[in-house]
């Protein structure tokens, strides 16, 4: 009996009497564009119904793929003062950044707790992990691979979407001749550019060929690398001409109203054609990557000496629960990271993806987090920000060697 109470003492210590919480919590995210705003206002909604006297304080930071917060939210780690809880990507953004230099506090007894080993998959499961320990609350999974295409465009020019970059610069041809911009992107923010190259990558090298750039089993001297950087410098042949101006959602406005036709991004993009009331978007994998999957999941975790413990841990349960990945996921884009939600709940897009994610072979965004280390990804998109300015091939491919090295993959 002693046993028992004392079990039960070291449980209420560590979860606490969630219905009693009271005071704030504040939540860190890059979540403003459209589709994104919306699915966080759908788990602050089930999370103050279940803790009313909890107030949520949204701590958003603007700019696609967390390009601002990352610098905002390190600034205030290194200084002391972290937010309740914050966004970041599972894989290496995670472990590398915030795991392995000891500013977060595992979470496997909520793991445990919450039966989400049982219905979360191994590979999702991996990305958060650490020495023996999940370490954040994984709260979809995004394909970022895909072709987004405006139907009635395609339609009403005998289009089909491309299966191959040949194909696709024939489509591409075919619309600016017609007066439409082929290929639509924003690239303010810094990422977009590399976001692309990245898929283009997958095109050229496959699963593996791809993998291997981040763990030095390909080399970045490899003619296919050489491949990927000639298509990139053609495809921006044919985007829209304000792309340096415009942000990845604000250049969609280029699609929904038809002026505009193809465009690469995550299946973020999804969630905000949803939250513009735009139905007639196509998609498809980008060219050449049938089959592959270029995966990333947001998740959130608990700080080391965040001021409001007991609520995060309620938010985290929210986060990680088949409601809240439901609700969140149906507005947002992505699938969830549980496997027993209701799909007949979700979009077609979330529907297909759904189909993809369990027989594709699964690959891991650098973008976006998963694959190398947040120094690493940075120089990346630097790296092809650049060529985009100035579209030296060779120069380029040197710097891409260089970084690499200087990651610790030697070339």
């Amino acid at each position: 009996m002693s046993l028992i109470v004392s079990l039960l003492l070291v449980f209420s210590l560590s979860f606490p009497a969630f219905a009693q919480l009271k005071g704030e919590i504040e939540i860190f995210s890059w979540w403003t564009a459209g589709g994104e705003a919306e699915g966080l206002q759908a788990l602050f909604d089930i999370y103050t119904k279940k803790y009313p006297d909890v107030k949520v304080i949204n701590a958003t930071v603007a700019g696609g793929a967390g390009t601002n917060a990352k610098a905002v939210l390190k600034t205030r780690m290194l200084g002391g003062d972290p937010p309740d809880t914050f966004q970041v990507h599972a894989g290496k953004e995670l472990t590398d950044t915030w795991v392995k230099t000891g500013f977060m506090e595992p979470l496997t007894d909520l793991f445990k707790s919450e039966g989400w080993l049982k219905v979360m998959p191994k590979g999702i499961l991996d990305i958060v992990s650490y020495r023996g320990n999940y370490w954040s609350v994984p709260v979809n999974i995004h394909r970022a691979n895909v072709l987004w295409y405006n139907k009635k465009v395609f339609k009403d020019n005998g289009l089909t979407p491309p299966k191959t970059f040949d194909e696709f610069f024939k489509v591409a041809d075919a619309l600016k001749a017609k007066g439409v911009i082929p290929f639509v992107l924003g690239t303010k923010d810094g990422w977009e550019a590399a976001h692309v190259f990245e898929t283009i990558l997958i095109a050229k090298l496959g699963a593996e060929g791809y993998k291997g750039l981040w763990t030095g089993k390909t080399k970045w001297s490899n003619p296919k690398v050489t491949e990927a950087l000639e298509i990139l410098k053609k495809l921006f042949t044919y985007i829209n001409p304000d792309h340096s101006a415009a942000t990845w959602d604000e250049a969609y406005q280029y699609i929904i109203s038809g002026k505009g036709a193809m465009s690469i991004m995550g299946d973020w993009a999804a969630g905000y054609f949803f939250s513009k009331g735009y139905p007639d978007f196509g998609w498809a994998p980008v060219p050449e990557t049938a089959g592959v999957f270029d995966a990333l999941s947001d998740s959130f975790g608990l700080p080391k000496g965040c001021k409001n413990r007991d609520n995060v841990i309620a938010f985290l349960r929210v986060l990680g629960s088949k409601e809240g990945q439901e609700a969140f996921n149906i507005k947002k884009g992505s699938i969830p990271a549980r496997t027993d939600i209701n799909k007949n709940l979700f979009p077609e897009y979330q529907k297909s993806c759904m189909e993809d994610w369990m027989k594709d072979t699964i690959v891991p965004s650098v973008i976006h987090g998963a694959a190398a280390a947040e120094g690493w990804v940075t120089e990346f998109k630097d790296v092809i920000s650049l060529f985009i300015a100035r579209p030296d091939i060779s120069t380029t491919q040197k710097a891409l060697i260089q970084i690499a090295n200087r990651a610790g993959v030697k070339q």
